[in-house]
């Protein structure tokens, strides 16, 4: 099945997808146009859709490191965005 090519990288997918929710929500907090958030969050979803779909042909044997990497990357671009979003809150700076 088509599908089944991915679950090696379904958490990644997961948590990809809340770190897009939680840039976005640091986006809101630092007052962008909601608009233009919304459609480049729409942009890079479907790039990153695009790179993901040939790079997991590609990159198959490297999932576990992907997921490493990636999972990683996620939980630092997430504490900086919930850290920066309680410095924003606590001085309105």
């Amino acid at each position: 099945m088509f599908l089944e090519a991915y679950l090696p990288f379904i958490w990644l997918i997961i948590f990809g997808n809340i770190e897009n929710l939680i840039l976005a929500s640091q986006g809101v907090v630092k007052g962008v146009n909601p608009i233009k958030l919304g459609l480049l969050s729409i942009m890079f979803v479907i790039f990153w859709l695009f790179i993901g779909t040939a790079g997991t042909t590609l990159l198959m044997d490297y999932s576990e490191v992907i997921d490493f990497i990636g999972g990683l990357a996620i939980i630092i671009l997430g504490l900086q965005s919930m850290l920066e979003t309680i410095r924003f809150k606590s001085t309105g700076v």
